[in-house]
């Protein structure tokens, strides 16, 4: 369009300049004709310049007003940058969503470049890898994750299944890493933390192991004693009853074995229990006669109650996790101890809890007290006839209850075992409350 404007500008001088030639000469028409070539040049060249000018600094707002063919030019330009504007903010809103999405991703995320240079990570990666997106950037991964599982991984250019490595940059994570090509160039390497499900499968091998053999022993021993009777029928009567005796107590461990589990899995499975008024204290005095009876005489037992209020709850899981405690203290306190059951208000909390006077638990076992058959020392566990189940149940029943289970024990000192109840539970309270 600027070249046809200029060619009709230079046609339409030339025809001025021939059709006054008669009446001013040549020499006249000649001058007029460079002077209007002249000022049409300088047009062009001012007009040049403000363009140049104008490239310098290109945002809509700054481009130069016209007239004439260089306004077109100027016009066309203003859209092209418009729409060039547009695009750029779409992109760049793009770009933003894209990191935010990364920044927010649960899993580690660093994208390299062919090379394996680290071009960005999110926050997650960081943290797993111990890098620094200040100072990584540019840096090979190989330098920053120096495991030789890692450095294996990436020689081999086998990205179909992830490696997994353990301790990396002095974490305790155990880190699942996988290599994901997504264009010609670049690659995305994917973190995640599996600490957790490798403790779950840890548990759940430890499980199945310790199940087969809390049931072996039991079976065992009733195995033998009926090979005995089977082989043997003429025993004496005294003989015939000790070994009845024993099977019966080895059919009593597994009953209990057995119920505990089925118990456990009622509450891992989330199976809901109706909630009630449950007269805590009243219960607290069961469970008082409860810890005499299983005693024998062999324990004094006292009882502590600083209030009459009542929780709301599930009766029957609460007198468990409560009698699992008790049990738990006159099995492991020796004979002449002091067991307290404690029910009182702490700082607005309702508390109930089990002290003994036992050998107590070190400080490094009482974080695995709730674990699934863990037990300090396994041998007396065993004598005592627990089952390894009652703390993990006393735990579960807590935290169906908004309840925390807490431990304290010292060696020699005896042990304390309490559940903290929130304070919403307290009927009163509550009653209290809906009176307003």
């Amino acid at each position: 369009m600027l070249l046809w404007r200029s060619a009709l500008l230079l046609a339409g001088i030339s025809l001025m300049g021939l059709l006054f030639q008669p009446f001013f000469g040549w020499s006249t028409t000649l001058l007029v004709i460079i002077a209007g070539l002249v000022g049409m040049l300088a047009y062009h060249l001012y007009n040049l310049h403000r363009l140049n000018r104008w490239l310098n600094d290109p945002t809509p707002q700054s481009i130069p007003e016209t007239m004439g063919s260089w306004d077109a030019v100027y016009s066309k330009l203003y859209r092209m940058v418009r729409a060039q504007g547009k695009n750029q903010r779409m992109l760049s809103a793009a770009l933003d969503r894209f990191v935010a999405a990364g920044e927010a991703m649960p899993e580690g995320v660093v994208v390299m470049d062919e090379e394996d240079r680290i071009e960005w990570c999110n926050p997650r990666s960081m943290q797993h890898l111990g890098l620094d997106r200040k100072k990584d950037l540019g840096q090979h991964i190989a330098y920053l994750v120096r495991q030789p599982a890692f450095q294996q991984y990436l020689l081999n250019q086998d990205y179909s299944q992830p490696v997994v490595l353990r301790h990396v940059a002095g974490n305790d994570f155990v880190l699942s890493l996988q290599l994901v090509p997504f264009d010609s160039t670049r690659k995305l390497l994917l973190t995640r933390d599996i600490t957790q499900l490798e403790r779950i499968q840890t548990v759940h091998r430890d499980f199945v192991a310790n199940v087969s053999h809390e049931l072996r022993t039991p079976l065992t021993v009733v195995g033998g004693f009926l090979e005995t009777l089977l082989d043997m029928p003429e025993l004496d009567a005294a003989t015939r009853e000790a070994q009845l005796k024993l099977m019966f107590e080895q059919t009593q461990r597994m009953q209990r074995l057995v119920e505990d589990l089925l118990t456990l899995s009622r509450l891992e499975n989330g199976v809901e229990g109706r909630e009630e008024r449950v007269d805590t204290p009243a219960l607290l005095q069961q469970l008082a006669s409860d810890a005499e009876g299983l005693s024998q005489g062999r324990h004094t037992v006292s009882v502590m109650k600083e209030t009459d209020l009542c929780v709301r709850g599930n009766y029957d899981e609460l007198h468990s996790a409560f009698g699992n405690l008790v049990s738990n203290a006159v099995r492991y306190t020796p004979d002449g101890g002091h067991i307290t059951l404690s029910w009182q208000l702490e700082h607005g909390y309702p508390v109930f809890s089990v002290t003994d006077t036992g050998l107590g638990v070190e400080a490094q076992h009482i974080p695995r007290l709730t674990e699934r058959f863990y037990r300090v020392d396994r041998g007396r566990s065993r004598t005592t006839g627990g089952t390894g189940l009652g703390l993990a149940i006393v735990k579960h029943i807590a935290q169906r209850h908004q309840a925390k289970l807490e431990v304290k024990s010292e060696i020699g000192a005896g042990s304390c075992f309490a559940i903290v109840f929130p304070a919403n539970r307290l009927l009163e309270m509550e009653d209290a409350i809906l009176a307003k």
